[in-house]
């Protein structure tokens, strides 16, 4: 019966706002209240339809996603983040450390503009210990505190680009993702209000760019290079994009959306 049951509106629990609104699924008290009474097909019809007007009108830009449509197809649900140790796992496994992997959330935030949906991306500080100057996504280690990787993204978006949990709509997962550093990532897909200003914490972040979601869906901007890691010879992904390196995981995971949205 749970798996037929739909994806909660938030992200594992609700903060409310000065109007008495989850900021992150934008429902009052009574209907937080009610939901967990309510069977499936009720569910079903409130997200479909008056929870979808309702957080339509409080965060109106996400109606100018034009892929909106095809993410709500294609992305894990919220309340079914995806288990596996990650998609890629078999390249790395002669790599990876005999422990478990450190679980990690980041922040793949798309932002519509009149010239088209953007991608915010960050280049990390060069002083930074693991992947200093190197381009990626907000994001980092889920703490114990966290009460859903969702929220876990979010906050750390928070901290690293002072990103507003009312400015942001998370809609779901890509697949997990795990790093040579032995990090498991689970990359949040969610709408970023195009009015939104990133002040970047100076300590993590140098730089806070945007690169179209079309130049990144195009796989004629994609390569493969080949690169010496230990003793073998491996493919690492890479776009080719003017006075940045967009490489490694984040590539990858940029790969992994084109293809689920191909699935759409």
């Amino acid at each position: 019966m749970s798996e037929q049951r739909p994806h909660s509106p938030c992200i594992g629990v609700c903060q409310f706002d000065a109007q008495g609104l989850c900021l992150g699924c934008l429902r009052d008290v009574d209907q937080v209240m009610a939901w967990p009474g309510l069977d499936s097909d009720h569910q079903t019809g409130l997200m479909a339809g008056p929870l979808r007007q309702q957080c339509l009108q409080q965060r109106p830009y996400l109606a100018d996603l034009p892929q909106l449509q095809a993410l709500d197809k294609v992305l894990h649900r919220l309340d079914r983040v995806p288990q596996g140790i990650g998609w890629n796992h078999a390249q790395l496994a002669d790599l990876l450390p005999d422990r478990p992997p450190v679980e990690s959330a980041v922040l793949v935030g798309l932002v519509p503009r009149a010239s088209g949906t953007q991608v915010l991306l960050t280049r990390r500080t060069e002083h930074l210990r693991n992947h200093g100057g190197q381009v990626g996504f907000p994001g980092g280690r889920i703490e114990a505190d966290d009460r859903h990787p969702a929220a876990a993204a979010l906050r750390e978006s928070a901290e690293e680009i002072a990103l507003a949990p009312q400015q942001a709509v998370a809609l779901g997962f890509l697949d997990p993702f795990i790093t040579i550093t032995n990090y498991r990532v689970l990359p949040l897909v969610a709408v970023i209000d195009p009015d939104f200003v990133a002040v970047p914490s100076p300590d993590e972040v140098a730089e806070v760019f945007e690169v179209p979601l079309a130049y990144l869906m195009d796989m004629r901007h994609l390569r493969a290079r080949p690169v010496d890691w230990g003793g073998n010879t491996r493919s690492v992904l890479e776009y080719d994009w003017p006075g940045q390196r967009i490489w490694g995981a984040t590539a990858a995971m940029l790969a992994n959306l084109h293809q689920r949205l191909q699935q759409a």
